[in-house]
């Protein structure tokens, strides 16, 4: 019998103790859903106040308030900001979230109205005391960063103030911005690409002029490409990246396109063609665009789009393709380490072009989802038909950053 009691005893701290894990999981996602849920809200107002023409009113107060380096225009403006702007958005996002709490009635959705309130009792803060203690992203100063993927920093929220105010919208988590796609905006953005004759490049041409960019086509067949929608063509040779350099300049983004594909030739010629034109050549032009990248706000603005295709992860039935492309693609891993850009890849699968007239997907059908994608801030852009793809190169890109952080310096 005191055998049994015992081990009923034990039955019952076991029981126990599941309860309590059970409880602790409960708690901790619906705390989470409520921080997430209070951010789209904030996030949902935030776009609102730029489509509607009455709440627009009242949130230019806060654009209005602070210069191009975030330092402020003057006591009463930012004041006013407060007042019209966080004050106002905060109330309502507690109005909205306490009776939900109630209606929920789940413990852990409380934390998203305490953080309801602590947005409240900041701005109320800032106002009532009548003294400049701006937020973390409205902190002054020189960019140092890159726009960030996962939270907000200065440099993401710098683009909403001074790149395009109908973009960039979110202001912790930038969910908003990737669902709708405004977390890169092309709008009046000046967009070099090479290989811009390819099948790629002029697909990329046309849906970045829908896209209202403009765009510098840069070719060694400069006879090839139309001129029309103002689009500007610039011709170089492989080996003279150099003289690019001033063209750079006020370029907002590279993309780099071009390539060779010398198929099963493996001769000395071709060794040194395809490391020259798909691995080399892309890393003189990386190299010469970021010493381009200088002045307060250039880390918002500037960003190197690199197509370094599916042979980084899978065979394109081309060797030397495929070794010279992973070479550019392991280089640019590492060069993504110094931060000194936004660097985006663009892992394509096999579409129909000059390189690969056997393709299965069409040049325009890839151009869309690029920039479908990075739209939404993606940085390693994947489109391919092959599903495994989408798990290695992913593996494969965090392990070889992680390597390379440990084992290289900057």
């Amino acid at each position: 019998m005191e055998i049994l009691t015992r081990l009923n005893a034990i039955q019952a701290i076991q029981i126990n103790w599941g309860i309590i894990v059970f409880t602790c999981i409960q708690f901790t996602i619906w705390a989470l859903l409520s921080l997430l849920l209070a951010e789209v809200l904030r996030d949902s107002y935030h776009v609102l106040c730029h489509q509607v023409r009455w709440l627009a009113k009242w949130h230019n107060k806060h654009h209005t308030a602070y210069k191009r380096d975030f330092s402020i225009v003057s006591l009463k403006a930012y004041q006013e900001s407060q007042l019209y702007h966080d004050i106002l958005e905060s109330s309502l996002l507690v109005a909205v979230v306490t009776p939900l709490a109630f209606v929920v009635n789940q413990a852990g959705f409380w934390l998203g109205v305490v953080y309801a309130w602590g947005f409240l009792y900041g701005a109320s803060v800032r106002y009532f005391q009548g003294t400049i203690d701006t937020d973390y992203t409205h902190l002054p100063g020189p960019l140092e960063e890159v726009p960030s993927v996962w939270l907000v920093n200065r440099t993401y929220h710098w683009r909403h103030h001074f790149d395009n105010v109908n973009a960039y919208y979110s202001g912790v988590f930038p969910l908003v911005d990737k669902l709708i796609g405004t977390a890169l905006s092309l709008q009046g953005k000046t967009v070099a690409i090479t290989g811009a004759s390819g099948a790629l490049g002029q697909a990329l041409t046309a849906e970045l002029v829908k896209h209202k960019a403009k765009v510098v086509a840069l070719t060694t067949r400069p006879e090839q490409i139309s001129t029309s929608d103002g689009i500007k063509v610039l011709s170089w040779q492989i080996g003279n990246e150099a003289s690019l350099k001033d063209s750079l300049q006020k370029v907002d983004i590279l993309i780099i396109n071009h390539g060779i594909n010398v198929y099963g030739a493996r001769t000395s010629e071709a060794i040194n063609s395809s490391y020259e034109i798909n691995t080399f050549s892309a890393l003189r032009l990386i190299d010469i665009f970021m010493t381009t990248i200088t002045g307060a706000d250039a880390k918002a603005t500037k960003e190197i789009w690199v197509n370094t295709s599916e042979a980084e992860v899978s065979p394109a039935l081309s060797p030397l393709y495929e070794l010279s492309k992973r070479a550019l693609g392991e280089i640019v891993s590492l060069k993504r380490l110094d931060n000194v850009c936004t660097i985006r890849k663009l892992i394509l699968g096999p579409f129909k072009s000059q390189l690969n007239p056997y393709g299965v997907m069409s040049a325009q059908q890839v151009a869309k989802a690029i920039l479908f994608l990075a739209k939404r801030d993606f940085r390693n852009i994947i489109v391919t038909i092959n599903p495994l793809t989408y798990i290695f190169f992913p593996l494969k890109e965090a392990c070889t950053s992680l390597y390379y952080r440990i084992f290289s310096k900057s």
